[in-house]
């Protein structure tokens, strides 16, 4: 585990995994509340990393410090019921040891406005700490690169004790910053889930920040069309709350001049309803519902278009389709 400033939670934590364990390696990047006097309960092998803002870095010197077959990688804020208990002990005993990587069930996402849009979904929790690279192939024989996977059943429930969006996003700013907003610092997966976690929890003042980022990566060598969506979808987004009309519609056409995006119909719609032309924000936002798809936040196809419907039906005096859209937003499920 790699823990800053846990004394709150950590217990739970280890008490639901502690005697699953035959190794329990804490390694504190900064802790300042008693983090380690909590760690000292469950083992001696607490070690300190010198925060540079690489969580990678951190869980790198963490599992060069395990001694074991296989490592589980843990955060403070997960907790594994009796169910999950019993499946992991059936697990050590049954495990084959070609498997490389155990994937399992990360639960409870939605709660907490985490980047991600599925309360349940896989995740590899469970690493073999040495690789023995194999030959395959009877002929044109090659070395198996792809790892050896195991799908469990297991669940870790997450329950963090607080949101780090805060968190999250000041370090994307960082990357972004330190070379200029050069686009290419970012790999595809991060500039996904940058422009994720700006569009599921961030403020007016995170997009406006991000701006400058998001307007050079779609202009960049490189930059795929999935990519450039994204970045139309922030810049514009940032463009219209900042009151930048001609930016705005011009980086909706990015979106628009493909197959359109829910959170840019969103956005559209947006646009026209604080124009007050009512009827062309609900266009949007029925498009938004119903003839796009999200690319992004899920409940930018779901539950925020209905609401914004439901809303402008009411300005309308359009009382049945009002409670109509209005159910719709109360029931939906991502």
């Amino acid at each position: 585990m790699i823990v800053k400033n846990e004394e709150c939670i950590l217990a739970r934590c280890l008490d639901s995994v502690a005697d699953i364990m035959d190794e329990i390696i804490i390694v504190d990047t900064g802790s300042t509340d008693g983090t380690k006097e909590v760690a000292k309960r469950y083992t001696d092998k607490i070690y300190d990393f010198e925060w540079i803002s690489d969580f990678a870095a951190a869980r790198n010197f963490a599992f060069a410090k395990a001694g074991c077959e296989y490592i589980y990688s843990a955060d403070a804020d997960e907790v594994m019921d009796e169910v999950n208990r019993q499946r992991f002990k059936d697990l050590k005993k049954s495990l084959d040891g070609e498997v490389e990587l155990v994937q399992m069930y990360y639960v409870n996402q939605l709660k907490f406005g985490t980047v991600y849009n599925f309360d349940r979904e896989y995740r590899p929790k469970l690493f073999k700490r040495k690789r023995n690279f194999a030959w395959i192939d009877p002929i044109h024989e090659t070395i198996r690169l792809e790892p050896v996977i195991f799908d469990s059943e297991i669940e870790i429930i997450h329950e963090p004790k607080e949101s780090h969006a805060g968190r999250d996003l000041a370090i994307f700013r960082r990357i972004t910053n330190e070379q200029g907003h050069q686009p290419a610092i970012l790999s595809k997966r991060l500039h996904n889930l940058y422009a994720r976690e700006l569009f599921i929890v961030g403020e007016k003042d995170d997009f406006l920040k991000a701006e400058d980022y998001f307007e050079a990566a779609a202009g960049a060598d490189g930059t795929t069309l999935e990519q450039v969506k994204e970045c139309a979808c922030v810049v514009a987004k940032a463009a219209r709350l900042r009151g930048d009309y001609q930016k705005f519609f011009k980086f909706a056409l990015k979106d628009i001049g493909s197959e359109g995006c829910s959170e840019m119909c969103n956005e559209l719609g947006e646009y026209y309803r604080e124009q007050d032309d009512m009827n062309e924000a609900i266009m949007w936002f029925f498009n938004a519902a119903f003839e796009t798809s999200s690319i992004l936040d899920i409940r930018r196809s779901g539950v925020i278009p209905f609401t914004a419907l439901a809303e402008c039906y009411e300005e309308l005096g359009m009382k049945e389709e009002a409670a109509d859209y209005k159910k719709r937003a109360k029931e939906w499920k991502a």
